[in-house]
């Protein structure tokens, strides 16, 4: 049985956040699982994982997702969660100028037609 540790989603539409848990490699995203491990929250900033149990569960040979590996690397070292990019501030639109009438360029005069070829 290959067992892998990944994320299984929780929350609302719109407001996701993910548990870190041990399942078996064939069972659904939100399927079934071994064992709960942690939680990760991308929404608040926050995460945690009982790095005991991962340990264990690694050592055993349960292959960690992509994202489960950064996770654990961060735990390991005790870092915390990584900021968020800045994001630019939106600028409200500049007003439309509304020219007079008399202020606008003067019409061009209409360009000469070249002879037809007949």
């Amino acid at each position: 049985m290959a067992v892998k540790i990944r994320l299984r989603r929780t929350g609302t539409r719109n407001a996701a956040c993910w548990r870190i848990v041990v399942a078996d490699a064939r069972s659904p995203r939100d399927g079934r699982f071994i064992e709960n491990l942690g939680f990760y929250d991308p929404r608040h900033d926050t995460e945690k994982l009982d790095l005991e149990r991962t340990k264990y569960w690694l050592s055993h040979g349960a292959q960690p997702s992509e994202t489960v590996t950064d996770i654990i690397k961060r735990a390991e070292e005790g870092k915390p969660f990584p900021p968020r990019k800045a994001q630019k501030p939106q600028a409200a639109p500049a007003p439309k100028k509304v020219a007079a009438p008399a202020e606008e360029a003067p019409a061009e005069a209409p360009a000469e037609e070249a002879p037809a070829e007949a």
